[in-house]
């Protein structure tokens, strides 16, 4: 039973190699409407949803990143390409970060990048951070499985085999648990080193 236990856990770390993304080629390069945004982000983010009936993006979304100076205003509402791709950033950013701290982010980048005439263009910069995450899907994996082994010889001197499943699975979620904090760490002091350099200025 612990071994199909395990080979569940294993089975989903490996989906996540085959996970939904939005592929820099699959962005649509005209003009869309806010629904026509939404159905394509609902069409092409399903795996990442929990729950059946949980929304991607939704208009109310959208307005309150307008509201909320995340996302540049539309042109007689329409939405860009470009507008798409800080839309996909915060869908990813919004699961562990503030709003206050996803505006820290995006606004240098959208400020220098978004319609830019010069050499590189927010387009670029997304395709060049795909590329990085795409090459370390399989590390990423790799990283969970070990972490996986390694709570697996844990409290090794418990006899009762349920008691030890439970607490080797409590010590997996604590680790994988463990990296999302000193990750979202580093973040946010990156963050509140930036915006007192920006006070220096």
């Amino acid at each position: 039973m612990h071994e199909k236990y395990d080979r569940d856990i294993i089975d989903l770390i490996r989906q996540m190699q085959s996970i939904d993304y939005i592929n820099p080629d699959e962005i649509p390069n005209i003009d869309l409407y806010m629904d026509q945004i939404t159905t394509f982000m609902d069409e092409h983010l399903q795996s990442s949803k929990r729950f059946e009936n949980d929304k991607i993006l939704t208009k109310t979304m959208i307005n309150n990143y307008s509201k909320n100076n995340l996302l540049p205003p539309s042109n007689k509402k329409k939405y860009s390409q470009e507008h798409m791709i800080l839309l996909i950033f915060i869908y990813y950013f919004k699961n562990f970060l503030s709003i206050s701290d996803i505006q820290s982010i995006l606004e240098p980048i959208t400020k220098k990048f978004f319609q830019s005439t010069e050499k590189r263009n927010l387009t670029d910069v997304y395709q060049e951070v795909f590329q990085i995450q795409f090459d370390n899907i399989d590390f990423e994996a790799r990283d969970m499985i070990r972490k996986l082994r390694d709570s697996n010889k844990a409290f090794a001197d418990i006899e009762d085999p349920e008691e030890r499943k439970l607490l080797s699975n409590f010590a997996f979620i604590c680790s994988l648990s463990f990296d999302i904090w000193v990750k979202k760490t580093i973040i946010e002091s990156m963050i509140d080193k930036n915006i007192l350099e920006k006070e220096k200025e």
